[in-house]
């Protein structure tokens, strides 16, 4: 099966990042990391989410977090130097940071956004994120993570 490349995985090669790609099997009704993780055969909180949100002083950024766990709006906001912080409508993930639901990368977005991890990363050996694209996860050390974009470990959940 032949894997196209994405922005994510495109950035990585360029910066010389070793990952993995690791496909799974997309069920159109069940986007959550649940559903990946099970697929991935991997614990839930192994898999990490992106969440795009909107500050009321510093504008959007970017939230990732285990996949089973709830974002903690205050954390983020107070983390990201906000007084308050919502989650981006779904209708603006696209135009904002060229990824659809389900295939969020915190790598190779449009723009560069400030980035938030939840420090359970550091947990492991490795982690998945989207590779922006549905149906493929990269496996990267969280260290190696913070090597390709800019980013803040913190307490997010």
């Amino acid at each position: 099966m032949k894997i196209s490349k994405t922005n994510a995985v495109r950035i990585l090669d360029k910066e010389n990042i070793d990952y993995s790609l690791i496909p799974y099997e997309v069920d159109e009704s069940d986007l959550s990391a649940v559903h990946v993780a099970e697929q991935l055969g991997e614990p839930v909180d192994q898999v990490f989410k992106t969440l795009v949100l909107k500050g009321d002083k510093t504008g959007y950024f970017i939230c990732v977090i285990p996949g089973s766990k709830e974002l903690n709006l205050k954390h983020a906001a107070l983390i990201s130097g906000n007084k308050n912080c919502d989650m981006l409508p779904m209708k603006d993930l696209l135009p904002i940071t060229g990824y659809i639901r389900g295939a969020c990368s915190p790598i190779g977005m449009k723009k560069t956004f400030p980035t938030y991890i939840d420090q359970s990363c550091k947990t492991f050996d490795y982690i998945y994120i989207s590779a922006g694209k549905r149906g493929l996860q990269i496996q990267i050390s969280p260290e190696d993570l913070t090597k390709v974009i800019p980013i803040t470990v913190a307490t997010l959940i």
